[in-house]
């Protein structure tokens, strides 16, 4: 962790455990499978404010800072940035702690693109609150 970094001040998105079946030989977990938690949290932050479905269409800026372990617990925030007529930004960021103390690590961070759409898979949109 950097001096003073501490992870944001909102409500976890996703918190979950880092396990075997996600890792390398080497006891690091793929960065595949964290950018999945990380699309899941990012998915459901934007699914609760288009009242509806959504769909991921760029990640932009992601960026592995540290590697994840196996038996680590990973945290997932999400902040919305920017909604447009059918599209949302959200600002995504995972961190890690090793389960035996207390100190969290930033471990990636990216901004997730969504596109609202409707039943039948087309652009809608997105129902102010």
């Amino acid at each position: 962790m950097l001096d003073g970094e501490k992870p944001p001040a909102i409500m976890p998105m996703i918190r979950t455990i880092a396990m075997p079946a996600d890792a390398n030989a080497s006891g690091d977990i793929f960065g595949g499978w964290l950018m999945s938690q990380m699309d899941l949290a990012a998915g459901n932050l934007a699914q609760r404010v288009a009242h509806g479905r959504c769909v991921t269409v760029a990640v932009d800026a992601m960026s592995f800072i540290l590697p994840v372990k196996i038996g680590d617990e990973v945290t997932v925030y999400c902040e919305l940035v920017s909604t447009g007529r059918t599209s949302l930004k959200i600002q995504v960021e995972a961190w890690r702690r090793e389960r035996s103390n207390e100190e969290d690590q930033r471990v990636t961070k990216a901004v997730f693109k969504f596109v609202a759409i409707d039943a039948e898979g087309k652009s809608r949109p997105v129902t102010p609150e």
